[in-house]
């Protein structure tokens, strides 16, 4: 019967190192603000500190997506995101927009203020 794995520290260093550089760093553990716990189910919503929102522009102006089946109503449209808290959404998203509409229209705002609107 085969064993598998290292056969001394110095292969248990090798293998480590190995799969090491094909981990990606996680991202910094975010900070919290606010936090409400359901004492029923336990559930839990906290409010995150964020940089700033960025959002796809189309020629400098803010606009909705929508994708719908071009063959029939079923099952309707569906609106897509195009502002998020993470920049790099934001960049992958006016990329493949840029592609799809083989243009260089698309661009990333970043949202630090705004109007208050009641």
């Amino acid at each position: 019967m085969a064993v598998c794995g290292p056969k001394s520290d110095v292969d248990a260093i090798n293998i480590y190192v190995v799969i090491w550089r094909h981990v990606y760093m996680s991202r910094p553990k975010p900070t919290v603000v606010l936090e409400s716990v359901n004492k029923k189910t336990y559930k839990s919503d906290q409010i995150l500190e964020a940089e700033a929102i960025w959002a796809v522009f189309y020629l400098g102006k803010p606009f909705n997506l929508k994708s719908q089946n071009s063959l029939g109503s079923y099952p309707g449209s569906k609106y897509k995101k195009v502002s998020f808290s993470n920049p790099g959404h934001a960049h992958n998203l006016a990329k493949k927009l840029n592609t799809l509409f083989n243009s260089k229209d698309f661009a990333v705002y970043k949202l630090t203020t705004g109007e208050e609107v009641k």
